[in-house]
């Protein structure tokens, strides 16, 4: 009887121990999330209901994005040009008319770069216009035609070729990567609710959506004229 009882007794003394030793260890919270940054980029526009749209959205969410601007499209829509400077976007220069800039001659690819660079001059002010070129062809000579940093992408979803939702939403989560300058077109109703789907989704993954010179900036890179930047990393 006596053994048994030693038994329980060093049984309890252990147990006892055991539990001041738990006590001890602090509670482990959930991992913090690491934050990691990538750019949202929009060509062709602006066009009135979507463009609208999208920047409604962006605003809710507290996202920044680069649109690069047709100037053909920008007359009737001086005042959403405005709204994106005013909200802390990036604007930048798509052509006057979508022209192919490797297919121009040198005076007939600065007349499309330096049209549009006015325009948005003349409803914002001088500033620094960055140039995307249409279907990604550099002009011939690009580095002494063109007076800006040029951008390109990294992650293209085709959203112009499929205009699902669902897919776009799916290309670009499996291929993004922290510093992605993503690829879309706010013309189409269907990017523009992918759009905010994919800040939702990847906001809850640790991606901050800033426009593309913020990008670069948050890597060291200083941005020069005539250079093509395709990502984050330059």
């Amino acid at each position: 009887m006596r053994r048994v009882f030693a038994l329980l007794l060093c049984a309890a003394v252990c147990a006892a121990l055991a539990l001041r030793r738990e006590a001890a260890v602090p509670a482990q919270g959930p991992a913090e999330m690491t934050q990691v940054y990538a750019a949202l980029t929009f060509d062709d526009g602006p066009h009135r209901s979507t463009t609208d749209r999208l920047l409604d959205g962006l605003r809710e969410r507290g996202a920044r994005a680069t649109f690069f601007l047709v100037g053909e499209e920008i007359g009737a829509n001086r005042d959403l040009v405005r709204r994106m400077e005013d909200e802390g976007h990036q604007v930048g220069n798509h052509t006057w008319g979508h022209r192919r800039l490797n297919d121009l001659t040198a005076d007939e690819a600065a007349q499309e770069i330096g049209k549009t660079d006015a325009l948005l001059t003349e409803i914002l002010g001088p500033g620094s216009y960055w140039l995307r070129p249409p279907y990604g062809f550099l002009p011939k000579d690009g580095e002494r035609l063109v007076s800006v940093p040029m951008v390109k992408w990294s992650v293209d979803p085709r959203d112009w070729e499929s205009r699902d939702k669902d897919k776009v939403v799916q290309a670009v989560e499996e291929a993004i990567q922290p510093n992605s300058i993503v690829l879309l077109h706010d013309l189409y109703p269907s990017s523009v609710d992918a759009a905010l789907e994919l800040v939702d989704r990847l906001s809850a993954k640790g991606y901050r959506f800033v426009t593309v010179e913020e990008l670069l900036r948050q890597n060291g890179v200083t941005p020069q004229a005539g250079t093509l930047y395709r990502s984050g990393n330059g």
